[in-house]
């Protein structure tokens, strides 16, 4: 299995995973963002550090120079989350999931900005052919009430971006995947802990069960969305992440009895069809490894 072929896999994994934190998250109720991206946080944390002991590796940075990025990381990594959070909270699923999805257009920019990996045109174009097929779903004509978390969701989704450049530009300097995850996880926790104390909300049992098994489903995503982005480039990989579009269509329907009108199927096929152009194209690619 090439790189490419595994950061596709992996990024769709994600996906799925990110979906299925969504889900959890709208499901635990009426709760502080904070209090709901603690929980998310400190299980990831938990976890990378248990992979990490079990793999007997450093509780460092390894790599010279690689600091400031899982720096930027965290910061990026952690306002994308409380921006989503926030959104997911407030809209259809879906639709804050599309706006949300603006992270792999982002992601091909911040990977150029950070380390010059320069997209063909037709990568470009796929690219672009998916935020169109987002238009279709999310429709320009927001109601008055979604417009304030559709401009926040929109804003996690350019935060996300960012952080998947860093992880790019992490992973090609040769930092240990697992840290990546325990720095951002652990330093997110230790940002917004005292934010959470002076928020926190009791919750009923039920709600901690969904914000666990959002924190579960969020630490084996970014695993996986690491995974990715250290096996391919953003400009490669990234349109595979709208999978997630139809990832939680589906959760919308079946869990929340919301069904997605004519405009949004369009958006849907033109996303899929943009992730497939994009694959056939990268393989024609004489230079593809």
């Amino acid at each position: 299995m090439s790189k490419r072929t595994k950061g596709i896999f992996y990024i769709v994994l994600s996906a799925l995973l990110f979906a299925g934190m969504n889900m959890f998250v709208k499901l635990s109720g009426d709760l502080p963002v904070f209090e709901k991206a603690f929980f998310r946080n400190v299980i990831a944390a938990v976890i990378a550090f248990i992979v990490l002991l079990k793999n007997h590796a450093p509780m460092r940075p390894t790599v010279k120079g690689s600091t400031k990025y899982l720096i930027l990381r965290t910061l990026f990594g952690l306002g994308g989350v409380l921006c989503n959070f926030y959104a997911v909270s407030r809209m259809v699923i879906s639709d804050s999931s599309i706006l949300n999805k603006m992270s792999p257009f982002f992601a091909v920019v911040f990977a150029y900005l950070f380390i010059r990996e320069r997209p063909q045109f037709y990568q470009w174009m796929t690219l672009l052919g998916a935020l169109c097929g987002a238009v279709f779903v999310i429709k320009p004509t927001f109601a008055n009430t979604e417009l304030v978390p559709a401009l926040i969701a929109f804003l996690g989704g350019v935060l996300a971006g960012a952080a998947y450049g860093c992880v790019r530009k992490l992973g090609l300097m040769g930092e240990n995947n697992p840290f990546i995850v325990f720095f951002f996880s652990a330093g997110s926790t230790l940002i917004i802990t005292p934010v959470m104390i002076a928020t926190y909300k009791p919750m009923e049992l039920w709600q901690l069960g969904m914000l666990l098994a959002a924190g579960v489903c969020a630490a084996l995503a970014q695993f996986s969305i690491t995974a990715a982005y250290t096996c391919a480039p953003p400009k490669e990989i990234s349109v595979y992440d709208y999978s997630q579009v139809i990832f939680t269509s589906v959760i919308s329907i079946v869990v929340f009895s919301e069904l997605p009108d004519f405009y949004s199927v369009i958006g849907y096929v033109i996303i899929v069809s943009m992730a497939v152009v994009n694959y056939f194209l990268s393989n024609r690619n004489p230079e593809r490894k």
